[in-house]
């Protein structure tokens, strides 16, 4: 019989089913219950346990044991083979190489045993004493397995030797270290608080330890072995995995902490990396398990918006949809919670910025675009995500055109720039120059200088037609807030603490910033201005309704693209590639008549 017939032999179906759906008998070893593989009211998912298979009448799923874990959990078949040979006892033939792993995954499992016993000991009372304050229940720190490693220079050594445990198994796990100069072999953690880090099936690969008083480092994990590789996992994802394939979303937080405390107040798709930023490899894995959003959820400070900003440029070209966290404190989740912030919590993960925002204001916020060198920097800081020219990545699309929109550059020119950009080591000044929109006014800068003029003047807004979306967003929200401001202190609130405060501050009270003309003649400008918006207002409505139609078309090809089959795919493509032409052809229609 083979490991498979065995494991079907053994299996208890009904009981594993019965972990992800309440069954109720029906008689003859059969039982139903609601499908978890689609939304039903009335029962419509069978099990028959005596034959080992179930079966959806609605959906149609169906399959035997193997096929069930694997579709629940997003298992490949070897990982869902892995976890139903634990479940059941029965031995799978291995490999050499993977009866060595086997053998280092039992070697942590010791190695937990003795760290948790030492957590439970007179030893452990400082490591208590410290999870007390952090506000970890005993029974959160039963959940999360934690432990405790002595002070000695060779407790765990000891312990599994007396257990008939090799110095060189203990090294291969990455148990022990080795003095270079002498080579003595010692306890590689040694009074810290130990965290097991268990991979995305439960199996435990290493762990990371974090010291109790002034040492360094503070966090210590399990070097890079055989089955530890810290670049492909995650704290708490084989917790946080059915409640991510659910909602579709991970919130990424900074330390083992924080999604502790994160876990214990109910937020259970909450998972942190080992020390590094986000990596492919995460990407890949995440995707693997049903996974399409990403929130990363870091401190406020400058080393958090690095690793804010570092996550995000590893997630390029995957098709997550990645949002930035911020705590309204300012602090980690983990030290929010502690202070009772809850709300906080919950109203930072309602919110967010979209990639988009956060790279644009990051940018404007470490760059002056006033100046020559700040446009360089910022354009250089947002380069890697705008270089993707793919006709399906928005992100990269909206971010040139943000881009473009806060230098008031030209967006093509800029896109021509990032097409050659191989051929040009540095971007220099005559470089910006070249992306520059021509000497006339443009249309954003007449905006922005009707908008400083109605922060000047607020009566000036009943003059102003209302049915025509400005295209500089700054110029549109400044046009939104004063529409519903009763005074220009509420208006100057509304912008306090963002990147375009000074902006806005700037415009409200610096004569001249936006003006377009010199002198008096700024006034008759205005009102030339506001006539043209009057009359363009009808047949700009036109327009955008036809770019509106353009736009609902290409979302359609979008949707049909990712079903399509290899051979419809570049048929597709081409069909989206012209009615973005279409509509690039509509804007400059548009630019044209509002010039003419």
């Amino acid at each position: 019989m083979s490991s498979k017939d065995e494991i079907r032999a053994r299996l208890d179906l009904a009981a594993l089913i019965g972990e992800y759906v309440q069954l109720k008998p029906v008689g003859g070893n059969r039982f139903k219950g609601l499908c978890p593989f689609h939304k039903e009211k009335t029962p419509s998912f069978q099990v028959d346990a005596a034959r080992g298979y179930y079966y959806c009448f609605g959906c149609k799923a169906g399959g035997d044991g193997f096929s069930f874990l694997m579709a629940i959990e997003n298992l490949s078949f070897g990982d869902a083979l892995e976890k139903l040979a634990d479940r059941t006892g029965v031995t799978l033939e291995r490999k050499p190489q993977e009866k060595h792993n086997r053998d280092l995954y039992e070697i942590n499992e010791l190695a937990l045993g003795f760290f948790r016993d030492a957590l439970a000991s007179e030893a452990g009372a400082e490591a208590r004493a410290y999870l007390e304050r952090r506000g970890v229940s005993p029974q959160l720190q039963e959940d999360f397995e934690l432990g405790f490693a002595p002070a000695g220079w060779d407790a765990l050594l000891k312990h599994a030797k007396a257990r008939s445990v090799s110095e060189l198994q203990l090294l291969q796990a990455g148990l022990l270290s080795e003095a270079p100069d002498t080579g003595r072999i010692y306890d590689r953690f040694r009074n810290r608080l130990m965290f097991p880090i268990r991979d995305h099936l439960g199996r435990l690969v290493g762990f990371g330890g974090r010291v109790l008083d002034d040492s360094k480092p503070k966090y210590l994990n399990t070097p890079e072995t055989e089955i530890f590789k810290k670049g492909e996992l995650m704290y708490g994802l084989a917790r946080a995995r059915n409640e991510a394939a659910r909602s579709g979303e991970v919130v990424v937080v900074e330390g083992y902490m924080d999604v502790i405390a994160m876990h214990q107040h109910g937020f259970t798709h909450a998972v942190a990396t080992l020390g590094t930023a986000l990596t492919a490899d995460h990407g890949a894995l995440l995707a693997r398990l049903g996974v399409s959003r990403i929130a990363l959820m870091f401190d406020s400070d400058a080393a958090g918006q690095k690793a804010t900003l570092a996550g995000l440029d590893q997630m390029i070209g995957s098709r997550f949809l990645v949002r930035a966290l911020t705590l309204p404190s300012g602090k980690d989740a983990a030290d929010a919670l502690l202070a009772g912030d809850l709300e906080g919590v919950r109203q930072a993960l309602s919110g967010g910025l979209s990639e988009v925002d956060f790279r644009i204001h990051s940018a404007l916020a470490q760059y002056d675009v006033r100046s020559p060198e700040g446009k360089r920097g910022f354009l250089m800081s947002l380069l890697p995500r705008m270089q993707s020219l793919d006709l399906l990545d928005e992100v990269a699309q909206r971010i040139r055109s943000r881009a473009a929109e806060a230098l008031g550059i030209d967006e093509r020119r800029l896109i021509e720039w990032i097409e050659s950009r191989a051929k040009r080591k540095t971007l220099t000044d005559v470089h910006v120059a070249g992306m520059t929109q021509d000497a006339r006014p443009s249309e954003e800068r007449r905006e922005m200088f009707l908008a400083q003029q109605i922060l000047q003047d607020p009566t000036l807004l009943g003059k102003l037609e209302g049915g025509v979306p400005f295209r500089n967003r700054l110029a549109q929200e400044i046009v939104d807030v004063a529409r519903h401001a009763a005074s220009r202190e509420q208006i100057l609130e509304h912008f306090r603490g963002r990147p375009e405060e000074k902006q806005v501050f700037e415009a409200m009270f610096g004569a001249g910033t936006y003006d377009l003309l010199p002198g008096d003649h700024n006034a008759e400008l205005v009102e030339k201005l506001m006539a043209e918006n009057r009359e363009l207002s009808l047949k700009e409505t036109e327009s955008r309704l036809t770019e509106s139609q353009l736009r609902a078309e290409i979302a359609r090809l979008k949707a049909a693209l990712a079903q399509a089959q290899a051979a419809e795919q570049l048929g597709l493509l081409s069909q989206i590639s012209e009615l973005q032409r279409a509509i690039e052809a509509e804007r400059r229609s548009r630019k044209l008549k509002g010039r003419a």
